[in-house]
C-alpha cells in the first residue's frame, strides 16, 4: 500500500449536486483530474476543525491498516456557487473559497447498517472500535454509522466529528485520559473481539513519528495556531501509550 506524505491537491470544476444525508451539507464536485470527491467545505458548521480531524484520523486509520477514500486538498472557486437555485448552497459555497476537502467518491457503495446481512470479522470491528475510542469519534453509532460497503469490504467515512474536545482547546495532559463514554454506542461493538488485542496490535505502530507524518498532511492554513500540531502530536501519543480508553471500550464490549 502506497502512503502519501502530502494530500494531493486537485481543483473543483463543477458542482454536482448537494449531499443531504450529513448536517454540513457535504457536495459532489467535479474536480480537473476527472475525479469526483465528496467535498467537506471550510464554511459548514464546525469550520476548519471538522477538516483538521477528517485528515488527522483518516490518514491515522489508513496508515494502521483500515480502508479510507483518498483524502485531497480540493481548491474551490466561488463562482461555482452562480449556477446554484438554492441560495444555502450558494452561501456555503461562497464561504468556502480556497482550500477544501474532498473525498474519493466511491460509485456504487452503499451504507453499512446493522440491520443489514453483511458483518465485519471480530478482528477489523476491534481495530475500528480502537481506532474510534482513541479519536474520541462520536459518529460510528447505529443512527450514522459512517461505514460503506464497496466491493465487499469496509471503508471508513466522515471523520469530522472525532477529536470533539478540539473546539473547546486540547489539552494534551489534561484530556489524554479522558473517559470517552460514548464508545458504548459503537455500531461495530457488538461484532467486535477483543479491544485491549486489538491495543495490543495498533497502538506500537502509533508512535510520536507516525502522528508526525499524519498531523504534517494537514494544509497549513487549517489550524487556528502556530502550535496545533504539536498540540495534536502529544495528545495523542499520550492517549496511545495509556491502555485507559481501550480498557474503557473492553468493558463496554463484554459489560463488566
Amino acid at each position: 500500500m502506497s502512503i502519501s506524505t502530502a494530500l494531493r491537491s486537485v481543483a473543483a470544476i463543477r458542482y454536482v449536486t448537494p449531499l443531504r444525508e450529513g448536517g454540513s451539507l457535504p457536495g459532489l464536485v467535479e474536480a480537473d483530474d476527472d475525479g469526483l470527491y465528496v467535498v467537506k467545505f471550510r464554511g459548514a458548521g464546525q469550520g476548519l476543525p471538522a477538516l483538521v480531524a477528517e485528515v488527522i484520523v483518516g490518514e491515522l486509520a489508513r496508515r494502521i491498516g483500515l480502508l479510507v477514500p483518498e483524502l485531497v486538498e480540493a481548491a474551490l472557486d466561488p463562482v461555482l456557487g452562480a449556477a446554484e437555485p438554492d441560495p444555502e448552497i450558494q452561501e456555503l459555497i461562497t464561504k468556502s473559497a480556497g482550500s477544501n476537502l474532498g473525498v474519493d467518491y466511491l460509485p456504487g457503495a452503499f451504507g453499512y447498517s446493522s440491520a443489514g446481512r453483511w458483518r465485519p470479522e471480530p478482528r477489523l470491528a476491534a481495530d475500528i472500535v480502537w481506532l474510534d475510542a482513541l479519536s474520541t469519534n462520536v459518529d460510528r453509532t447505529p443512527r450514522n454509522p459512517n461505514l460503506l460497503i464497496w466491493h465487499d469490504r469496509l471503508w471508513l467515512i466522515d471523520h469530522g466529528a472525532a477529536l470533539y474536545l478540539q473546539h473547546g482547546g486540547l489539552d494534551p495532559v489534561a484530556h489524554a485520559e479522558r473517559p470517552f463514554p460514548m464508545i458504548s454506542e459503537h455500531v461495530l461493538l457488538p461484532y467486535a473481539g477483543s479491544i485491549l488485542d486489538a491495543h495490543e496490535r495498533l497502538a506500537p505502530a502509533v508512535n510520536r513519528g507516525l502522528l508526525e507524518e499524519v498531523v504534517g498532511l494537514v494544509p497549513p492554513g487549517w489550524f487556528a495556531g502556530a502550535d496545533d500540531r504539536a498540540t495534536y502530536v502529544e495528545y495523542l501519543s499520550r492517549r496511545a501509550q495509556s491502555a485507559a480508553f481501550a480498557e474503557e471500550a473492553e468493558r463496554a464490549r463484554t459489560g463488566a
